[in-house]
């Protein structure tokens, strides 16, 4: 869809290298923040890429890459790993986890953020995407959810069953609430101690199924926010 539109695209790997093939059963064998530091390594081989205008590159993220390319946002990350000198233009997010508070997480770039997700979602419930980013607007940024009514997780996954099934081993933090300290410490709001995938807010059994409906709905939406962004029209 993006080639036919002009745009090229780069896909990331974060798991081969790293010698993984799924986390949704143990998320405690990648750290949340990881594929921000891959996000920003291939921004270093992009801005450099004799195809590519490095005045037009956004990065879009779906679950855990969702919210990886949502937090890539943060400035104190930018200053911390991005040595590309240059910056996204837009953050396209698909039912990121937004059930960690960052320091410092209204701070972020001066580009504009759209998160996309479902009401059914029991993974990454949008409830929380949508508390975070009316945060995100009253520090003044461009911050849009787009909400699809019917629609689970991973709903753009043509792979996935029809109607959404139950993942009996998948973890959510659905109900935790997690914080970050000073010095980089994720701790679990609720007891006040270090957060673990062990911890008694950590929920199994959640849904993930494909929406044709949502689907068409968000491949439009994108498309037609990247032609815009990306002065293609």
């Amino acid at each position: 869809m993006f080639n036919a539109a002009g745009i090229s695209t780069l896909a990331l790997d974060g798991f081969t290298g790293r010698g993984l093939t799924e986390v949704n059963s143990n998320h405690a064998l990648l750290g949340r923040l990881n594929l921000i530091l891959d996000i920003y390594r291939s921004l270093e081989a992009l801005a450099v890429h004799p195809s590519v205008d490095p005045r037009r590159v956004a990065v879009m993220g779906f679950s855990r890459g969702g919210q990886a390319a949502l937090y890539a946002s943060l400035r104190r990350f930018h200053r911390l790993w991005n040595k590309s000198g240059i910056e996204f233009v837009t953050y396209l997010a698909f039912y990121p986890d937004c059930m960690t508070t960052y320091i410092g997480d209204t701070d972020i770039e001066s580009r504009p953020i759209r998160i996309f997700g479902g009401t059914r979602d029991d993974y990454n419930p949008i409830s929380m995407c949508k508390s975070y980013a009316e945060r995100l607007k009253a520090s003044g940024h461009d911050v849009q959810v787009i909400e699809y009514p019917n629609a689970s997780h991973a709903f753009d996954n043509p792979l996935g069953p029809q109607p959404a099934a139950v993942m009996p081993t998948f973890q959510s933090v659905r109900n935790c609430r997690i914080r970050e300290e000073p010095g980089g410490m994720l701790v679990n709001s609720e007891t006040g101690q270090p957060f673990s995938y062990k911890d008694a807010c950590v929920a199994y059994g959640l849904h993930l199924g494909h929406d044709p409906v949502a689907t068409e709905a968000a491949t439009s939406a994108v498309k037609s926010f990247l032609r815009g962004t990306f002065n293609l029209d």
